[in-house]
């Protein structure tokens, strides 16, 4: 071994090797020699292991690889055939043109984000932002912060902090990355109260644990999973009434936060903000990127006596949404101001995209693989809406199903290619769904198979 250790080259021989010239040119002297130094400590690895020592030219080539997998921009572009629209490990929904070029105008130039123009003075980077948000939902005010369990934590800390919250056993929720919201709560100072059962709460158990110390009830909407079966639980206009008489507010974490109404689409319907503040709820806390279709973001709407507090609070300073995300936001919500969310918005058109279009879609893509030798057929299948929100509702839609030798081995070379395409494998086959694919992408896509079968 120390003699197969002895025949490695050394960093100054490797880079020396002629195609060391060209990486140190695009990479640099001092980040080719860090490379390097990695790659030969692989090597060491592989050979005490029983491994063979590698040729120069293959080393230069490993450490080639090395750089551009550090110098290549994160995260990456890829393609979603998966038919999952929120997907939650692809970044969930795509933005909208418009809020594209709001953020890369807020990006490359200097922007009125806290100047008011008008009076050449200091102004509010919300204002934009807060007047979209009232004028879409009919709130009174409205604020935005880095993202939804900010906002709920920043509406605790503001109005509970020492003092009890009263939630339903049911609604005990655990969100994305094993966080969970009695996790979440209780950085805010405030105690919970828990009442009812995991599957049934009644009027009676929020009224039987109401006391001088109560500062507010919380609704934390189940937008990750169901509860089915033996059930009873509270609406939030109850909730409403029950704190009411003694000054309780109602503090509404929706988590999905659709403007507009799924059912329309065929889905179960999804909890709406501008419902919460009808039944009078104080505050409603929402999410920016799952059924909004906008860049990350928690979003608070509610009545001005709450949402001030929340405005003024310390915490707020730290949780604040940068400008790419105001002017992203501001376009999105844009597009629902003008009643045009489904034909710009790429969540809501994907939603919305008609059977027989998916169908064109899929016996189109079906047909250019088949003439590129590969074994496909279109199939039915469902989409999932995915992200967190509306458990367990699939949409249907047409599948290209490919056969091959292995389904996981064509998954990860698709996984692969320069331009990575994410699929799933549905009945022992590779299935790509149109549904979550901008035709933009279809060229693109359908190259990426055809190489990679």
């Amino acid at each position: 071994m120390t003699e197969a250790l002895s025949r490695l080259p050394s960093v100054d021989r490797l880079l020396a090797h002629p195609n060391s010239q060209a990486l140190i040119a695009t990479f640099g002297h001092a980040l080719t020699v860090d490379a390097l130094r990695e790659t030969l400590e692989a090597a060491r690895k592989q050979i005490r292991a029983g491994g063979d020592v590698p040729e120069a030219e293959a080393l230069v080539g490993a450490t080639s690889r090395t750089l551009h997998t550090w110098t290549t921009p994160r995260p990456r572009t890829i393609i979603n055939a998966t038919g999952v629209i929120i997907h939650t490990n692809l970044g969930r929904a795509p933005l909208s043109h418009k809020a594209l070029d709001a953020a890369w105008d807020a990006a490359w130039s200097y922007s009125d984000l806290e100047y008011d123009l008008e009076n050449g003075e200091r102004g509010h980077r919300m204002a934009a932002v807060q007047d979209l948000l009232c004028r879409v939902t009919g709130a009174e005010s409205a604020l935005v912060v880095n993202n939804n369990a900010g906002a709920v934590l920043l509406a605790l800390s503001a109005h509970a902090a020492g003092r009890e919250v009263i939630i339903s056993r049911g609604q005990l929720v655990e969100i994305g990355g094993g966080f969970r919201i009695p996790q979440v709560m209780a950085q805010s100072g405030a105690r919970l109260v828990e009442v009812g059962t995991t599957n049934r709460t009644h009027r009676r158990d929020y009224e039987a644990a109401l006391n001088d110390n109560t500062a507010a009830i919380l609704r934390a909407h189940s937008s990750n999973f169901r509860i089915v079966g033996f059930t009873t639980e509270v609406s939030i206009a109850e909730m409403v009434e029950i704190g009411k008489p003694r000054g309780v507010p109602v503090i509404d974490d929706l988590g999905s936060g659709a403007l507009l109404d799924t059912a329309a689409y065929g889905l179960m319907h999804e909890p709406m903000p501008q419902e919460s503040l009808a039944a009078g709820a104080a505050l409603i806390c929402f999410s920016g990127d799952k059924l909004l279709g906008g860049p990350q973001a928690g979003i608070v709407i509610g009545q001005e006596q709450y949402v001030e507090p929340l405005r003024r609070h310390p915490l707020a300073r730290a949780l604040r949404a940068d400008k790419l995300c105001l002017a992203a936001l501001s376009a999105t919500l844009t597009h629902y101001l003008k009643r045009e969310a489904e034909r710009e918005i790429p969540l809501w058109r994907m939603i919305s995209m008609p059977l027989d279009e998916l169908s064109k879609r899929a016996k189109q893509w079906a047909r250019k693989l088949k003439q590129a030798g590969i074994n496909a057929e279109v199939v039915e299948g469902r989409s999932t809406v995915g992200g967190g929100s509306l458990p367990g509702e699939t949409l249907p839609t047409w599948l290209v199903a490919i056969a091959c030798e292995s389904p996981d081995a064509l998954a990860a070379r698709l996984r692969r290619n320069d331009l990575p395409v994410i699929a799933r494998i549905e009945d022992g086959r590779l299935v790509l769904d149109p549904r979550t694919v901008a035709e933009g992408e279809e060229k693109a896509l359908l190259s990426a198979v055809a190489a990679s079968d």
